[in-house]
């Protein structure tokens, strides 16, 4: 099953949503693997964000995802990255959609509440990025047969 990297930025902790997004995932039936809450140092910002260090804005970006605390998740599900893609939202939040993450949480492209991984390959480098072997769990949810059909419901098992 395929997993992805969601991180909850420190202004959602700050204006208290992260459970409401975590809730988000959930609902949706999303298996949270992995939970976590870190402050991010220089090193792994920058490893991070290496595609962005030399823009204008990177300071800015650094700045503020070390204001505070993240919470870093892993969430497992079919289709995962593109399903959390599509519920986050457009990065720029003022241009994204009522009804995803941004669109109801943020009014911001810089302070946009949640990081989601763009790719599956991204996704597993970014996991191993926040995550240890050991702080991933795999687990037989009760209600996964309730949210997946026929042959999907097999892939949990």
């Amino acid at each position: 099953m395929e997993k992805t990297l969601i991180l909850i930025k420190p202004n959602a902790i700050q204006r208290g949503i992260m459970g409401d997004i975590i809730t988000r995932f959930e609902r949706k039936g999303l298996r949270v693997v992995g939970l976590k809450m870190m402050f991010l140092d220089d090193e792994i910002l920058k490893e991070h964000y290496a595609h962005l260090v030399e823009r204008p804005f990177y300071p800015y970006l650094k700045a503020s995802m070390q204001v505070g605390p993240v919470v870093a998740c892993c969430l497992e599900g079919a289709e995962v990255v593109d399903t959390v893609r599509l519920m986050v939202g457009a990065t720029n939040s003022r241009k994204a959609l009522p009804g995803t993450i941004r669109g109801d949480f943020s009014m911001s492209g810089e302070q946009n509440v949640v990081h989601a991984s763009d790719s599956p390959e991204n996704a597993l480098i970014e996991i191993k990025r926040f995550f240890r072997d050991e702080e991933l769990f795999d687990y037989e949810s009760a209600v996964t047969q309730f949210e997946y059909g026929g042959e999907e419901s097999l892939k949990f098992k």
